[in-house]
């Protein structure tokens, strides 16, 4: 009982993290990558479709990436998805294929992608936290209900206390990582 609560606190720990990280690919260092685009979607015919799935995704150079649609008359919607995302892009078409070129991010800009980076390890950190206390929980309503002793569950939530330090250094981690590619210019 007590090893399953363990394991899936762990697991949701683990999806945090992973859910972290695909928060961070998507802030712009100003350098060009495909996942930068991953969640516009393009409407296709009536239909709300990731770009992904309507066109091939490429980086061209460090500061440009190219979209080609797998059918012309798309080039027209992907190019308003792209200018209408949040990302603050200027698609050019030549033909078939969309180039777009990633401008520099400037000094306060940085700054201001740094705090959104922060904010979103917060908030990781917050989920970690969270599910340490559904786990300590789940341990006091066994030992309430006498299925574990005291010192089993005082071993177990040390063992989650673990894991929940691991997690959140991980995070601290990913963070400062991020924190210096944003601030190099």
């Amino acid at each position: 009982m007590i090893n399953e609560i363990i394991k899936d606190a762990q697991t949701r720990m683990g999806k945090s993290i992973e859910s972290l990280k695909a928060e961070l690919a998507k802030v712009r260092t100003g350098r060009a990558h495909p996942s930068l685009l991953e969640h516009i979607s393009v409407d296709y015919y009536g239909a709300q479709t990731p770009l992904s799935q309507v066109a091939s995704i490429g980086v061209e150079d460090a500061r440009t990436l190219t979209v080609t649609p797998w059918e012309a008359p798309l080039v027209q919607a992907i190019e308003k998805a792209i200018m209408n995302s949040d990302l603050g892009l200027n698609p050019n078409s030549a033909g078939t294929v969309i180039r777009i070129p990633m401008p520099q991010l400037t000094e306060e800009r940085r700054r201001d992608l740094v705090k959104v980076v922060k904010h979103e390890g917060e908030n990781c950190k917050i989920a970690i936290r969270n599910i340490r206390r559904d786990a300590n929980s789940d341990f006091k309503s066994l030992e309430k209900e006498k299925e574990i002793s005291e010192d089993e569950e005082r071993n177990a939530q040390d063992e989650i206390q673990k894991f929940t330090d691991t997690h959140v250094k991980q995070v601290d981690e990913l963070i400062v990582i991020k924190e210096a590619d944003l601030m190099k210019v």
